[in-house]
């Protein structure tokens, strides 16, 4: 057997490696447009919004309220697999090694999120508050050291209570965070260390429960594997994910939907193309999720160029997929045993996505309503998505 610290490098380096493959198609071109225009918008904004921000503006409590939330979302990252319930439970005395490797992990996968919306949030500081530089890169420290005892602590819970009620965990040590930080940009130095004590007590009672307790290999696993689900899921409204079965979910609230279909032999696959981008989970909510962002950024980015470009990137991005989506079904169904003409799903198929992308456009271009010229956004929605279906392959 090899030592458990090569056995956890050797998965660490397949797991990077699933996750590069799939990480290409995720930032393609137009996501990576839509990311720089978006940056470059959000900075503006911040920064126009630094000039006029009220004194009285409560930024320690905002910061430490946001922060403090985000740094107590730890869950491990241990890469256990199903087969090891039971090829590592001989080794369970020496699971230690492959832990301190994997909680390494997940601390310096994670801690950089807190680091760095504090990081933007420094201007707001110092545009509202009398922080020297030396206490607002104190704090900085202490959002690091916070990180650790969080990443350890929500471990040695998961160990030792086998993952019940995260929940009660996550809470207390938010109260405890959102504490320390609080305390710190006060420039309570005494008061945050108490809480940050406070907090690696609390973590270290946990620890010393869980020396006595057998390895939760079940929790374990079945942790990784809901996380890698999710980064599936995610990847999954980009590329296709061999492995990965969409979830199909009646959706009752849209039935009314169906009710626009005419009824007749003609309309058939009209139909079934409906209920299949309604009720299957892909489908809908990779159409739910770009309309929100698209829907989101007009709302808030008083730039129209910047709308215009976002609208455009992700109207692309969602014609393209879902026509891909819907056409690719390699399932068999039952209206293959019908004469219907062979190129009756690629119509449907067609007037669907044209549905949808016209009720994206009208979402949109409402949220776009206070921008001057908002109508032109709807034109380029549905501009986009018309010449995308025409030019792509069927």
């Amino acid at each position: 057997m090899k030592n458990l610290r090569d056995v956890w490098s050797s998965r660490f380096m397949h797991y990077i490696g699933e996750v590069q493959k799939y990480m290409q198609f995720i930032f393609t071109g137009h996501i990576a447009i839509v990311l720089v225009f978006l940056i470059g918008a959000g900075g503006y904004q911040y920064s126009e919004w630094l000039k006029v921000v009220q004194a009285d503006f409560p930024a320690e409590i905002l910061i430490a309220v946001i922060v403090g939330l985000l740094l107590i979302f730890s869950r491990p990252t241990s890469l256990l697999r199903e087969p090891d319930q039971v090829y590592l439970l001989p080794l369970e005395s020496k699971m230690s090694q492959y832990f301190s490797k994997a909680l390494a992990w997940t601390f310096w996968s994670q801690v950089w999120v807190a680091a760095l919306v504090y990081i933007v949030s420094i201007p707001l500081l110092k545009a509202v508050t009398d922080l020297t530089t030396l206490n607002i890169w104190l704090v900085f420290l202490l959002i690091i050291v916070l990180k650790y005892i969080s990443v350890q602590g929500e471990f040695n819970y998961r160990y030792s209570e086998r993952g019940q009620l995260v929940w009660v965990d996550r809470l207390i040590r938010a109260v405890i965070f959102v504490a320390a930080i609080y305390m710190a940009l006060q420039t309570q130095l005494l008061l945050a260390i108490i809480a940050t004590v406070i907090g690696t007590i609390y973590i270290v009672a946990f620890r010393k429960k869980s020396i006595s307790e057998p390895v939760p290999y079940e929790h374990f696993v079945k942790l990784e594997q809901n996380r890698m689900m999710s980064f599936y899921r995610f990847a999954n409204y980009f590329t296709d994910v061999p492995h990965l079965h969409g979830s199909i979910r009646r959706r009752s609230w849209l039935d009314w939907l169906y009710k626009f279909v005419p009824y007749g032999k003609d309309h058939t696959q009209k139909y079934l193309v409906l209920r299949t981008f309604i009720r299957t989970d892909d489908h809908f909510y990779l159409w739910l999720r770009l309309t929100a962002i698209s829907a989101l950024i007009a709302a808030f980015v008083d730039i129209p160029v910047v709308t215009w470009i976002v609208a455009g990137a992700l109207s692309f991005a969602t014609t393209i997929q879902l026509k891909q989506a819907l056409l690719t079904s390699g399932e068999f169904r039952m209206d293959m045993l019908y004469p219907l003409p062979d190129n009756a799903r690629r119509l449907a198929v067609k007037q669907i996505v044209r549905l949808a992308m016209i009720t994206q456009a009208v979402i949109v271009g409402v949220c776009a309503i206070t921008q001057p010229m908002f109508y032109l956004t709807i034109v380029i929605i549905v501009g986009i998505s018309e010449l995308t279906t025409k030019i792509s392959k069927p």
